[in-house]
């Protein structure tokens, strides 16, 4: 019942335009109606004016007595007519004629009274079938609109649910060829476009998915092989400048089977319950990052742990590389379940990155540092797989990344 729907804005539309149509209609009908009435008027006062001019009896009246222009439109031995009101206001349809001494005039007189009643009582009867004309209009143009209205909302659900992620989504079968043509319309062609779109989007995510996966197993046997040899270097500051970069690079590899194995939706969350503020300890103490977990009392959730410490692992190192102490950890208990939140005082997240989400091999900003990007990706990744909600957002201290995990039996 919105009434800035299209549905309405259409329905309203079509009744000013019926509404326009029965005014219109109705004018001109009223126009022609009393048009004839005053043209059968003038008839019949000019044959009463020769009927009484022929009687050797006629009425005859002083000039100042006809009503309105009549006197003034006189001509000797011609007749003239003309509309008026008496002193009681009753309609009256004048004839006269010059009489005598040109200051007197043969006149007659017609009422108007049951003609004007009549075009009164043609009046109402064209405003109540307008009326009726109306209530029939504005549900059957609101219903009409609803038709159309539910085909756009289909594709703005349909479009919603692809912004979402879900490029599976489209917004219903196509019509058979021989009817493509028949009932194509503008809907029609929103409805391909966004298919088309989603088909397009989930054509070259579904490429970029594969070349993720094809570049980490490509890379990963001679990544193995460089990593034995450069074990066998001797020791020396270019050995440890290569094995820095070697580990750089087996680091990279293994986030890359990892974006594959989450795109391939082969995860599986494996849970038990965990203590959430041990757990954060020890997952900034894994990465070397200096963090301070603030909890109340002794939080325990039931999810996966693996996948929880390879989320705030991510978090936290990404807060420590492009933000600015001091990290801190916070977990709080809600009525939806645990809410741990990762803060930073560094210059926050890009734009880009609040309004379009992590995006694999861009880091965003200068400010925050360099990196290949998979952390974010890696971290939202695996808090879908265990049924999390990670979302990002900038305060005026700094980032602040919140997971929210859904409360469980052990919650």
């Amino acid at each position: 019942m919105n009434p800035a729907s299209l549905r309405w804005k259409i329905a309203a539309l079509v009744t000013l335009a019926a509404a326009v149509a029965a005014a219109m209609v109705g004018l001109l009908v009223h126009q022609a109606t009393w048009q004839r009435a005053l043209d059968t008027g003038e008839t019949e006062a000019l044959d009463a004016l020769e009927k009484s001019l022929a009687s050797g009896r006629p009425g005859v009246v002083a000039l100042a007595e006809l009503p309105g222009d009549l006197a003034a439109r006189l001509r000797p031995g011609r007749p003239a007519v003309g509309y008026g009101l008496d002193h009681r206001d009753e309609p009256w349809m004048w004839a006269a004629q010059p009489y005598g001494d040109g200051r007197h005039a043969v006149s007659v007189q017609i009422s108007m009274g049951s003609q004007l009643l009549r075009l009164h009582a043609l009046d109402r009867d064209m405003a109540k079938a307008a009326l009726t004309a109306l209530a029939v209009v504005v549900p059957v143009s609101a219903g009409l609109a609803e038709l159309a209205n539910r085909r756009l909302r289909r594709v703005a659900r349909t479009a919603r649910r692809i912004a979402a992620g879900d490029l599976d989504a489209r917004t219903g079968p196509a019509p058979p060829r021989r009817a493509r043509w028949r009932g194509r319309d503008e809907i029609t062609d929103i409805a391909a476009a966004v298919d088309s779109m989603a088909a397009a989007l989930q054509h070259r995510l579904l490429a970029e998915q594969r070349f993720t996966a094809d570049v980490a197993h490509d890379l990963r046997t001679p990544l193995m092989g460089l990593v034995a040899v450069v074990e066998l270097l001797e020791e020396g500051e270019a050995a440890d400048l290569v094995r820095d970069r070697v580990r750089v690079l087996r680091s990279l590899v293994e986030d890359l089977l990892e974006v594959s194995r989450l795109d391939a939706g082969a995860e599986v969350a494996e849970r038990a319950r965990v203590p959430l503020a041990e757990l954060a300890e020890e997952s900034a103490a894994r990465v070397g990052v200096e963090a301070r977990v603030i909890a109340a009392g002794n939080p325990v959730a039931e999810t996966d742990p693996r996948r929880l410490d390879r989320i705030l692992a991510n978090l936290v190192l990404n807060a420590h590389r492009h933000g600015a102490p001091p990290v801190e950890i916070t977990i709080g208990v809600t009525t939806g379940g645990h809410v741990i939140e990762v803060r930073d005082r560094g210059p926050g997240f890009p734009a880009e990155l609040l309004d379009g989400g992590p995006e694999r091999f861009r880091t965003g900003a200068a400010e925050r540092g360099h990196g290949h990007g998979l952390g974010l990706t890696i971290a939202l990744g695996q808090a879908r797989v265990i049924g999390a909600e990670l979302s990002l957002a900038n305060t005026p201290d700094g980032a602040v990344a919140v997971l929210r995990l859904p409360r469980g039996p052990a919650g």
